[in-house]
């Protein structure tokens, strides 16, 4: 498998369905929105972008399975998957704030070997493929240097369901609000990761993710030099669905503080 010709046709993928996004983008009615929970948005974008992206990535690998967050195909590979999420930041698109983003993994025996995530608005296309560096539109990127938590910017998202382990992660959040620069919440998961990937960021952390939000971002970040882990340190992030990225620096620190709540 080349996977550098692989990643370069994901992105041109990529690009043709972000330029959908924001067409529609540009005319979008909030009133066409559906809930398929508790403020858990879906629009007719979300499942055209992916229905547009299921169609080009299956000519890729034929056999290959899917995990899509707005379930338009499901389908277990013996070997490959995608998953993808078509615009993560739903809410934001919805209510016309500027980040949000397509996300694009491939894993091969449960291994991540491409990530993509490209940021519509900046029209920053970060990237990765096994064997490969991390990118931002064909500039090498990495994650920061900072060598602790006082000197470093943090990034986080709020639970908007499922709120039992919200007074634990509030007491976290301001454990970590009063020993950072700041913490931001830019509400897109896939985003926050790839800019730890690029040292926007220095860490990220959050629980009660999907796949979809993560499977690319983790990836880009490990490449960039970072490290990802579950919230007791471990390497079950992918089932545990809870998400520390750091520069590496920053990770014993955080966890730390972490696991004083979780």
């Amino acid at each position: 498998m080349n996977y550098e010709l692989l990643c370069n046709k994901v992105i041109s993928i990529v690009k043709l369905t972000g330029n959908f996004i924001r067409k529609e983008a540009m005319q979008f009615d909030a009133q066409k929105i559906e809930y398929k929970g508790l403020n858990d948005m879906v629009s007719y974008v979300d499942k055209t972008a992916e229905q547009k992206l299921v169609q080009n990535l299956e000519k890729l690998i034929p056999d290959a399975g899917f995990i899509t967050e707005e379930k338009t195909i499901s389908r277990i590979g013996k070997t490959f998957t995608w998953i993808i999420d078509p615009l993560d930041g739903t809410t934001n698109f919805i209510h016309g704030i500027p980040t949000y983003g397509i996300s694009v993994a491939l894993y091969e025996d449960g291994v991540p070997v491409i990530g993509v995530v490209y940021e519509l608005n900046r029209g920053e296309m970060f990237y990765s493929h096994k064997g490969g560096l991390a990118f931002m539109n064909k500039k090498e990127i990495k994650v920061s240097t900072n060598p602790d938590l006082k000197s470093s910017l943090l990034a986080t998202g709020f639970p908007y369901y499922q709120f039992d382990k919200q007074p634990q992660y509030l007491k976290l959040l301001t454990e970590m609000m009063q020993k950072s620069h700041g913490v931001r919440r830019i509400g897109a998961a896939a985003i926050d990761l790839v800019y730890t990937a690029c040292g926007r960021f220095d860490a990220f952390f959050e629980y009660n993710l999907q796949q979809w939000d993560f499977a690319a971002g983790c990836f880009i970040v490990q490449q960039a030099g970072g490290e990802v882990y579950d919230f007791s340190g471990g390497n079950e992030y992918f089932t545990k669905r809870e998400i520390l990225a750091t520069n590496g620096k920053l990770t014993a620190e955080m966890l730390t503080a972490i696991k004083q709540y979780f």
